[in-house]
């Protein structure tokens, strides 16, 4: 894979981003390289039991599109939402399974307007899906699935106030 190449374009997709919804929905963004995969990654810091290390906190939900060796020689582009170790989040009685449920139900409304995605996975991946990796357009590609991304980032925050503790 060349790396710095879908590096630099993963940027391009960052910058393109609108910067004030962003900022009106409290979202944060990051371009990386994990584990061989070079990563574009959209979260929030409450999401996060350390908003200062929210991208690599125990306990924590993030938005990831990445590509790596593998699923460039199927040409996908992989996409998912994780969470990660819930019933550890400060703040919050939740089970993972039941947490995982209830995203899913709220999820269902906005379903079709994902490309080949699928929630039948465990509680760590709430959905995961893949867009085709077309050289020509995979930027406007993964723009289209980060802006529909904010357009249900609420559902996150919605299901994790059912589970807000009483502490």
């Amino acid at each position: 894979m060349d790396t710095p190449f879908y590096l630099e374009n993963f940027q391009k997709i960052a910058d393109q981003l609108d910067r004030k919804l962003l900022n009106e929905k409290s979202v944060e963004v990051s371009v990386g390289v994990y584990l061989d995969s070079v990563f574009i990654k959209l979260y929030k810091k409450p999401w996060a039991n350390d908003p200062k290390e929210a991208l690599t906190a125990e306990s924590r939900i993030f938005f990831s599109v990445w590509v790596n060796d593998s699923s460039i020689q199927k040409q996908k582009i992989m996409y998912n939402i994780h969470a990660l170790k819930l019933r550890k989040l400060k703040g919050y009685a939740i089970e993972s399974r039941k947490f995982a449920e209830k995203f899913r139900n709220l999820f269902e409304n906005y379903s079709q307007k994902w490309p080949n995605v699928s929630t039948n996975y465990g509680p760590l991946t709430l959905m995961e899906g893949w867009i085709r990796l077309d050289l020509e357009n995979y930027q406007a590609e993964i723009l289209k699935i980060c802006d529909n991304f904010l357009e249900i980032e609420h559902i996150i925050d919605d299901t994790l106030l059912q589970f807000k503790s009483m502490k």
